[in-house]
């Protein structure tokens, strides 16, 4: 078992122990959660507002990466794992996917950046160090600093899947463990660049254009923006009654209500 499961092992535990302190008399069935920290806001909307007509439910939602959300559902760890990846033949084996919608993924610059359209091949070019300065793309005489999400990330990976094709991003590319470390980075230096989830977009940064296409839950929804990826919840054996019911209660218009709110195209 690896420390980051150990980890989420602990957290469980210390949270289960902490309530049954503060509430030693009160039964409730619990729900654990863990992966994908692209998915982990959306999960967690989900599990308050059903929460809210069910107070004999707990459900605990823990981040850690698509990675972990994927092996801690193999090891039957947790009830339900999170992905923003699809899943390997061999990942997949034994597991039921569930994909709750879908969601762009933005290739952000700095807003004082003129550069405003890309296309696929050029995004490429610039994340594996082709590419090196902004005026070769009708930009500023500026250097190009590419940030990136670290190995493991569900973002990064359906980014390499999509973009990178055969060839990797550079060596020596900023890594951030997070989506807004991204934004930050890339919104303190005019010649960043960086990729980061729609659902997490804002105006700190600035949306590129993909092959002429803005990224939005339109384009996202009707195909014509490519770079986008799925939002899954993944589960191991038969579901309990508790779990179904959460389950069911996600593609109910209450759930879908919510997973729209957060910018997610439901399936």
């Amino acid at each position: 078992m690896d420390s980051k499961l150990k980890v989420v092992i602990i957290i469980f535990l210390v949270v289960g122990f902490v309530y049954f302190v503060i509430n030693p008399g009160s039964t409730y069935e619990r729900i654990d959660i863990v992966g994908s920290t692209s998915v982990q806001p959306l999960a967690e909307k989900l599990a308050n507002a059903f929460m809210e007509n069910r107070p004999d439910i707990r459900i605990n939602v823990q981040g850690g990466g698509s990675g972990m959300g994927i092996r801690s559902t193999q090891q039957g760890i947790v009830d339900i794992g999170m992905s923003s990846k699809e899943l390997s033949s061999d990942e997949k084996k034994d597991i039921t996917v569930i994909e709750i919608g879908k969601e762009g993924i933005v290739v952000g610059v700095n807003n004082k950046n003129n550069v405003f359209d890309l296309t696929i091949e050029q995004i490429r070019d610039i994340f594996n160090g082709k590419i090196k300065n902004w005026k070769e793309l009708g930009g500023p005489d500026l250097e190009i600093h590419v940030i990136t999400r670290e190995e493991g990330s569900g973002t990064r990976s359906a980014f390499e899947s999509i973009v990178m094709g055969d060839t990797e991003i550079k060596s020596d590319a900023v890594v951030q463990s997070s989506t807004e470390s991204v934004k930050q980075s890339v919104a303190s230096d005019p010649g960043a660049i960086g990729f980061v989830s729609l659902a997490h977009m804002s105006n700190d940064i600035k949306a590129l254009l993909v092959e002429g296409v803005e990224p939005s839950d339109v384009t996202v929804a009707n195909g014509e923006y490519l770079l986008q990826r799925p939002f899954l919840f993944l589960v191991k054996g038969e579901n309990t009654p508790v779990l179904q019911e959460f389950l069911d209660w996600i593609k109910s218009p209450a759930g879908i209500k919510i997973i729209k709110n957060e910018n997610i195209v439901p399936n």
